[in-house]
């Protein structure tokens, strides 16, 4: 498995505030990765120093098996800020072209790289359209693009669907979705169960520390279903429990159940057993997830 990030030990410090404390993580080539945590975390921070805008205190950072900002990481990383903006005086044909030269490409190719792009965020009738002229979730895609020129290895987003409408927040997961194939993303992202669609991996930073989880947890011999319901019937606790393999059966939240389970007593796989039970004892639920949610992981 290729290694595309390697921090070991990195810390950074601004006046009192430690922004980061004793960090270490890899990122490898592949699935998209989370970064989350609460405002202040250290977050922009990190990304920050990846992409050689910020030097760091103590530690080693290597990216693509150099130091950020490197020759060696030229055109192989992205970045799209949250703040990221369009000049509204130009088209975005003429925006991504200029960035495409600004990388090296010459007049001609970068006309091909603009297009190329933005076919690739699904905004290819839009060329000479200036950036007032698209709705808000529209440019987000257009700045996609532009982090998406010379087809980059690693790309970081910070915030990309923040003040979407739902509609176009899915747009711009379709797009990380279908490219992570041949792009490896690092989203950074309030929105938990956006993340929990895209991400396997998740860096979870508070404070400066770091934690990391898989988003999926049933991999030892405790597994775990998270059960949310429309109702809470008033036997639903007893009659799970005294499913064979069921250790306990616990309320987190509202109508949201955690069964935790011993997958090698199971006859049968227990989400089976469970929506059985439901329609047996006439139970609406809305959700079954296998594992707890990320929100439940973290929090």
């Amino acid at each position: 498995m290729s290694i595309l990030v390697e921090v070991n030990g990195l810390s950074k410090r601004f006046g009192d505030k430690q922004a980061l404390n004793n960090v270490s993580f890899q990122i490898n080539k592949g699935e998209p990765v989370a970064l989350v945590g609460p405002n202040g975390a250290g977050k922009t921070t990190l990304f920050s120093i990846l992409c050689g805008y910020l030097p760091y205190d103590t530690g080693e950072v290597s990216v693509f098996g150099a130091k950020p900002a490197s020759s060696q990481t030229f055109n192989k990383l992205a970045a799209l800020p949250q703040d990221a903006q369009l000049d509204p005086a130009y088209s975005i044909e003429e925006q991504l072209k200029f960035y495409a030269q600004l990388q090296g490409f010459t007049r001609k190719q970068s006309l091909i790289e603009s297009h190329r792009t933005l076919d690739l965020v699904g905004l290819n009738d839009n060329y000479k359209v200036k950036p007032l002229e698209l709705s808000h979730g529209m440019r987000k895609r257009v700045s996609i693009a532009q982090a998406l020129i010379g087809s980059p290895e690693l790309i970081m987003l910070d915030e990309a669907t923040a003040g979407l409408d739902p509609k176009h927040a899915k747009d711009v997961r379709e797009i990380v979705s279908r490219l992570a194939g041949e792009i490896t993303f690092v989203l950074s992202s309030h929105d938990l169960s956006e993340l929990e669609r895209l991400c396997d991996q998740v860096l979870y930073l508070e404070n400066g520390v770091l934690r990391t989880h898989q988003t999926s947890d049933n991999t030892g011999e405790e597994s775990y279903l998270t059960l949310r319901m429309k109702t809470q019937p008033d036997n639903f606790v007893e009659i799970i429990r005294n499913v064979a393999g069921v250790n306990s059966v616990s309320l987190i939240q509202g109508k949201e159940y955690l069964v935790s389970y011993n997958a090698q007593n199971q006859s049968q796989s227990l989400d089976i057993e469970i929506l059985k039970l439901c329609h047996e004892n006439n139970w609406s639920y809305t959700q079954l997830f296998n594992g707890k949610t990320l929100e439940n992981q973290l929090f």
